[in-house]
């Protein structure tokens, strides 16, 4: 017989079990949960209940897992969701289709069939559908998914446990490995316009470099917001990486205005594409600088361009210089046969007298009228000295300079500097052979283009670009006729006033003392635009190809550091070009680098 105080203690211990055992489902998938990696998945379902538990957290299923004929049964849809492999419905073969890392199951519920990576196995063997959902044998499943389970039958309880096994890199077939895509961002959150620092941390286990592909990447942001971005990279042999994302978080502060990013950050040489409505509000009716102006009048020089395109041989321009000269040609064979072109350098005086070359500017003949202006522009700014002496006898004509055949369509500009210690008549002429008899043709006419003789060589401009000076953008006009004056000369042949427009075939030299920090951009406001300028020394090309208009934004043609003892630019407006152009001085603080 077992006491009465006996059967109490055992009545309580059973009460103490049972209450572990109702509790047990939580604690135990507690205690589980931790001792799981955070690669694992693990649930816990109970039969005939609504409530499981996934990683710990409860959850309501739309279907319980059941007990039928002694096999389990467990949701589909749910597992697979939680699981991370695809369950769907395929409306058009009107069958259920899951993917497990190693198998396709395709279960077809109106034929009771279903097929495993092409075998055939018996649908009422491996699943049921309860209440329109469909429940899969969590036996013969675990098998294709590579999950793991435990059935307590004293609480009617399922513990499922899936660790997903990452993709392998090495591929054995191909004896080769796939590239791994990684990156993170220079520090945790950004400013609007602030430039993103993205460090590339991809690697390719075999050592064979690979190429970016990026989604969303931009240098920068100018709104505020979360940014997903994207990377992924394959090596040489196609292999691609799985796709890498990061959020960027852009936070509500102004680094740098839209307007002010470019010209903070190109480079000298670098192209700022703005739309003409950005450029006519902000840049076309910038505020001038104000500069002191010295003419340089060293020069006599004779301009030889209208009829810029001549149709037929002949003289295009003559006149005399005596002592410091500049000789100036722009011309196109519009003619239809090939054509000699040469400038004659007669001495019509009664004793000897010579001609010396100090510099020069020249390209052959060439179809790109914006080519060879800029590029005889170049050789001129180099200041590559050219020493070069022709004795000429009184009385008598020399060929001065004679060219390559002009063929049709083709043209030349060229610069000479030249002293001359007595009076030399210069005569630029086209015909079909070069010779002195070039003197005895027919002077063709004037047909509005710029010829004549101007006593000019070119304009000195000082200008306060310090701290001081310079305390908002300012702009400094090329070439208008108005803030910079066209210089007026006379044209023999006609017996007329001429006019030098767009003052082509001078030099402007632009000082400023201790400039200031600031970025100075060229903006082509009268039209197609291409030439050179040479800063501190430097020759800087705009833009390095093609033509700059005004409708397409500003080249970025120096940049100084406050610590420079000066700046000097030197420009001579090239042929070809249009004019004006402007010259954006732009102050920068301490956000440049």
């Amino acid at each position: 017989m077992i006491s009465t105080n006996r059967r109490n203690k055992t009545k309580a211990a059973a009460a103490m079990l049972s209450l572990m055992l109702l509790t047990a489902p939580l604690q135990a998938a507690a205690e589980q949960e931790q001792a799981i990696t955070s690669g694992t998945s693990y649930v816990v379902f109970y039969v005939d209940q609504p409530e499981a538990f996934l990683n710990g957290e409860q959850v309501m299923l739309d279907s319980p897992a059941v007990i039928k004929k002694g096999r389990t049964y467990v949701p589909a849809k749910f597992l697979g969701d939680t699981f991370g492999m695809k369950v769907e419905w395929d409306e058009e073969t009107r069958t259920i289709l899951m993917e497990t890392p190693s198998h396709i199951i395709t279960l077809d519920t109106e034929n009771k069939e279903v097929w495993v990576n092409g075998l055939l196995h018996n649908f009422d063997d491996v699943a049921m559908l309860s209440k329109g959902r469909l429940l899969i044998q969590l036996r013969w499943l675990s098998d294709y998914m590579g999950a793991t389970y435990t059935y307590n039958n004293e609480l009617r309880r399922v513990d499922v446990v899936y660790a997903k096994k990452p993709d392998g890199l090495y591929d054995p077939d191909k004896n080769n490995s796939k590239p791994v895509a990684k990156f993170t961002f220079g520090k945790s959150s950004y400013r609007i316009g602030e430039p993103i620092k993205y460090i590339n941390l991809s690697y390719d286990p075999d050592a064979e470099g690979h190429q970016q592909e990026w989604e969303g990447k931009e240098e920068v942001f100018f709104k505020a917001g979360t940014y997903p971005i994207t990377l992924k990279v394959k090596d040489k042999h196609g292999h691609e990486s799985a796709p890498y994302t990061r959020n960027l978080v852009i936070e509500d502060e102004v680094y740098m205005t839209e307007e002010e990013y470019p010209i903070y950050t190109k480079p000298v040489g670098g192209y700022l594409p703005m739309d003409w409505s950005t450029l006519y509000s902000h840049y076309f009716n910038l505020p001038s600088l104000e500069k002191e102006i010295e003419l340089d009048r060293s020069r006599t020089m004779l301009m030889s361009d209208s009829p810029e395109t001549f149709t037929e041989t002949g003289i295009l321009y003559q006149d005399v210089i005596n002592g410091k000269g500049r000789l100036y040609a722009d011309h196109l064979n519009g003619t239809k046969e090939k054509v000699g072109f040469a400038i004659l350098a007669t001495n019509q005086s009664d004793k000897p007298v010579k001609v010396r070359t100090t510099n020069k500017g020249e390209v052959y003949p060439s179809i790109y009228a914006h080519l060879i202006g800029s590029e005889a522009t170049v050789d001129f700014l180099m200041e590559d000295k050219a020493d070069e002496t022709i004795a000429i006898p009184a009385g008598q004509t020399f060929i001065y300079k004679q060219f390559p055949d002009f063929y049709p369509g083709q043209g030349v500009n060229l610069l000479y500097d030249v002293e001359t210690d007595g009076e030399v008549q210069f005569t630029f002429a086209a015909a079909d052979s070069v010779s002195t008899k070039m003197l005895d043709m027919r002077k063709l006419p004037f047909n509005g283009h710029v010829r004549g003789t101007f006593q000019i060589a070119g304009f000195n401009w000082e200008m306060d670009l310090t701290d001081a000076g310079l305390k908002k953008p300012h702009k400094l006009v090329i070439g208008d006729g108005k803030e910079d004056p066209f210089q007026m000369g006379y044209d023999p042949i006609r017996g007329t006033e001429a006019v030098l427009s767009g003052n082509y075939g001078t030099v402007y030299r632009i000082h400023a003392d201790n400039p200031r920090k600031m970025a100075i951009m060229v903006l082509a406001k009268g039209g197609a635009f291409k030439g050179p300028f040479k800063v501190n020394g430097e020759m800087v090309k705009v833009p390095a190809s093609g033509v700059l208009t005004a409708f397409d934004g500003m080249i970025m043609l120096a940049k100084t550091t406050g610590r420079e003892e000066s700046l000097d630019i030197s420009f001579s407006p090239p042929a070809g070009s249009a004019f004006p152009i402007n010259l954006i001085f732009y102050p920068l603080d301490d956000r440049v680098e």
